[in-house]
Protein backbone atom coordinates (compact mmCIF):
# COMPACT_ATOMS: atom_id res chain seq x y z
CA UNK A 1 0.00 0.00 0.00
CA UNK A 2 3.30 2.18 0.95
CA UNK A 3 4.78 1.78 -2.46
CA UNK A 4 1.06 3.11 -4.27
CA UNK A 5 1.55 6.26 -2.44
CA UNK A 6 5.24 6.83 -3.05
CA UNK A 7 5.33 5.89 -6.63
CA UNK A 8 3.27 8.64 -8.27
CA UNK A 9 4.91 10.83 -5.89
CA UNK A 10 8.23 9.57 -7.30
CA UNK A 11 7.25 9.90 -10.98
CA UNK A 12 5.65 13.42 -10.23
CA UNK A 13 8.85 14.79 -8.64
CA UNK A 14 11.16 13.71 -11.69
CA UNK A 15 8.68 14.81 -14.57
CA UNK A 16 9.17 18.31 -12.81
CA UNK A 17 13.25 18.06 -12.72
CA UNK A 18 12.84 16.61 -16.48
CA UNK A 19 10.55 19.79 -17.44
CA UNK A 20 13.22 22.17 -16.39
CA UNK A 21 15.77 21.04 -19.30
CA UNK A 22 13.89 21.84 -22.14
CA UNK A 23 16.02 25.28 -23.06
CA UNK A 24 18.89 24.51 -21.15
CA UNK A 25 21.04 23.81 -24.34
CA UNK A 26 19.42 26.94 -25.85
CA UNK A 27 20.54 28.86 -23.33
CA UNK A 28 24.13 28.00 -22.70
CA UNK A 29 24.82 28.23 -26.55
CA UNK A 30 22.76 31.57 -26.96
CA UNK A 31 24.56 33.09 -23.93
CA UNK A 32 27.96 31.37 -25.22
CA UNK A 33 27.91 32.93 -28.86
CA UNK A 34 26.43 36.51 -27.31
CA UNK A 35 29.66 36.88 -25.01
CA UNK A 36 32.07 36.07 -28.02
CA UNK A 37 30.06 38.54 -29.96
CA UNK A 38 30.03 41.11 -27.48
CA UNK A 39 33.26 40.80 -27.08
CA UNK A 40 34.52 41.20 -30.30
CA UNK A 41 32.23 44.45 -30.72
CA UNK A 42 34.25 45.71 -27.55
CA UNK A 43 37.36 44.80 -29.57
CA UNK A 44 36.38 47.05 -32.56
CA UNK A 45 35.54 49.70 -30.25
CA UNK A 46 31.46 49.58 -30.11
CA UNK A 47 32.07 49.25 -26.16
CA UNK A 48 30.65 53.13 -25.72
CA UNK A 49 27.18 52.45 -27.46
CA UNK A 50 23.94 52.68 -25.62
CA UNK A 51 22.85 49.07 -27.52
CA UNK A 52 26.65 47.48 -26.33
CA UNK A 53 25.23 48.33 -22.67
CA UNK A 54 21.57 47.33 -23.06
CA UNK A 55 23.26 43.96 -24.55
CA UNK A 56 25.43 43.83 -21.16
CA UNK A 57 22.47 44.38 -19.21
CA UNK A 58 20.45 41.38 -20.71
CA UNK A 59 23.44 39.06 -20.86
CA UNK A 60 24.00 39.71 -16.86
CA UNK A 61 20.26 38.86 -16.56
CA UNK A 62 20.32 35.95 -19.03
CA UNK A 63 23.04 34.43 -16.92
CA UNK A 64 21.64 35.02 -13.67
CA UNK A 65 18.29 33.33 -15.04
CA UNK A 66 20.47 30.25 -16.44
CA UNK A 67 21.79 29.88 -12.47
CA UNK A 68 18.57 30.27 -11.24
CA UNK A 69 17.26 26.84 -14.33
CA UNK A 70 15.29 29.90 -15.56
CA UNK A 71 16.48 28.77 -19.42
CA UNK A 72 13.50 29.73 -21.30
CA UNK A 73 14.16 33.52 -20.15
CA UNK A 74 17.84 33.18 -20.43
CA UNK A 75 17.34 32.23 -24.23
CA UNK A 76 14.87 34.95 -24.51
CA UNK A 77 17.39 37.41 -22.95
CA UNK A 78 20.19 36.21 -25.13
CA UNK A 79 18.56 36.81 -28.45
CA UNK A 80 17.95 40.19 -27.66
CA UNK A 81 21.54 40.56 -26.37
CA UNK A 82 22.59 39.62 -29.86
CA UNK A 83 20.18 41.85 -31.67
CA UNK A 84 21.32 44.77 -29.60
CA UNK A 85 25.10 43.45 -30.47
CA UNK A 86 24.39 43.71 -34.03
CA UNK A 87 23.03 47.17 -33.84
CA UNK A 88 26.00 48.14 -31.85
CA UNK A 89 28.41 46.74 -34.29
CA UNK A 90 25.48 48.74 -37.21
CA UNK A 91 26.45 51.88 -35.34
CA UNK A 92 22.98 52.25 -33.70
Amino acid sequence: MKTWICLPLILLALAGCAGKTAYRDSCASQLDAAWRELDLAKAEGFAGTVSYSKALSLLTAGKTQQQFEAYEGCTSKAERARFYIRESRAGR
